[in-house]
């Protein structure tokens, strides 16, 4: 009969077990425990305050789109917002705070906190540091709303810089406002200089043609040069028949036939003469009339331009003018910066969670390096 085997013993815990239980309590526990009462016990309650704004811009349009009747106004300009955004983590913008608040003292209250507070000999780098972690800015591009937390140890010095951040930043669009509008009035003060200089030598060139010609109007006077023509035409017509009834009615020697042959040549030459002036050839100063006409509508052409664009830049140069006397750009909050009752920071239970997962992540990966290299041997 085979002997039946004795029943294993109670399972103990080995040596490795312990030292892994030894190992957890002081490389994840402790960490744990102390990360807890410091941040229960010493960690000073932070308080947020809220500033919500957008830029707000009116612009108008080109002297070309006034004329036309196509002046638009636009509600958002995402680039002004962008330019606040890097604008409020600049160190400029903490230099000024740091003056006008003393940041180091606002956020150097808690004494027992070296954690969370600024420290009072931080230079200016690790300033702007801590203050991007202290004021958190939540921005749209594809709208324009832009929306800043700002926390502090007292919920008044967290409206305090608030405020003073949304000044700030009402100066600062203000400042490029400004800039904006003396490039606008720049720019349309010379379009209307240029206007001025093109409407000018149109004239003086009209000026000048007239004074050389001796012609003040071309197209009344062809007027006057197609009547001749034709008053002409209608003599030289009357002095042939006059020829054609003496040729069959007298004889050769008849006076009358000399001096009716004289008129009729004088008058071809008058024609022929005003046909050259009216461009059929040349006239006697070289210049055949059709030129001049053709130079005097092209003088005139270059005046009713001249004339149209200075209209058009006047009315862009009193449109700047009128912008330049009201404010085009400027914030609009949309949520004015509030007064915290309770601290909402640090999220204490938040921390730890997430600081006691990645201590017992690490301790399980060296655990688990521990074990691989002991089983190798």
């Amino acid at each position: 009969m085979p002997k039946i085997p004795k029943p294993a013993g109670l399972a103990r815990l080995k040596t490795r077990h312990k030292l892994a239980m030894l190992s957890f309590a002081g490389f994840v526990g402790l960490p744990v425990l102390l990360m807890t009462a410091y941040l229960y016990i010493f960690a000073a309650d932070q308080y947020a305050s809220t500033v919500g704004f957008t830029v707000r811009t009116e612009e108008s349009g080109s002297a070309m789109e006034i004329l036309g009747g196509l002046t638009k106004l636009s509600t958002a300009s995402s680039s002004d917002t962008d330019i606040l955004y890097k604008f409020i983590q600049s160190q400029e913008l903490v230099l000024a705070m740091d003056e006008s608040l003393d940041l180091h003292k606002l956020y150097g209250k808690p004494r027992f906190d070296p954690v969370f507070r600024l420290s009072e000999n931080a230079s200016i780098e690790e300033t702007v540091s801590y203050w991007k972690k202290m004021v958190r800015i939540y921005y749209d591009p594809g709208i324009g709303l832009m929306e800043i937390e700002v926390r502090a140890f007292d919920p008044a010095d967290a409206k305090a810089i608030a405020v003073d951040i949304f000044a700030r930043s009402t100066a600062r669009i203000n400042e490029l406002s400004a800039i904006a509008r003396a490039d606008t009035m720049r720019y349309a003060r010379d379009e209307l200089d240029t206007a001025v200089e093109r409407l000018k030598e149109a004239r003086q060139a009209l000026t000048l043609f007239r004074n050389e010609t001796q012609i003040v109007d071309p197209s009344a006077d062809i007027q006057g040069q197609m009547g001749l023509l034709t008053s002409l035409n209608t003599q030289l017509a009357t002095a042939l028949i006059e020829l054609d009834i003496l040729i069959e009615t007298t004889r050769e020697t008849d006076p009358r036939m000399e001096q009716t042959r004289r008129k009729i040549a004088v008058i071809e030459r008058r024609i022929a003469d005003e046909r050259e002036k009216l461009g059929v050839g040349q006239g006697r100063d070289g210049k055949a009339y059709a030129d001049l006409v053709g130079t005097f509508e092209s003088l005139q052409v270059d005046l009713n331009f001249a004339e149209k664009a200075y209209i058009s830049a006047l009315s862009a140069y009193d449109t700047a003018v009128a912008e330049a006397r009201r404010q085009s750009r400027y914030l609009a909050a949309y949520v004015e910066p509030t007064l915290a009752q309770t601290p909402l920071y640090p999220q204490r239970m938040v921390i730890i969670l997430v600081g006691g997962f990645v201590i017992f992540g690490l301790w399980s990966i060296c655990l688990l390096i521990y074990y691989s290299l002991h089983d190798r041997r």
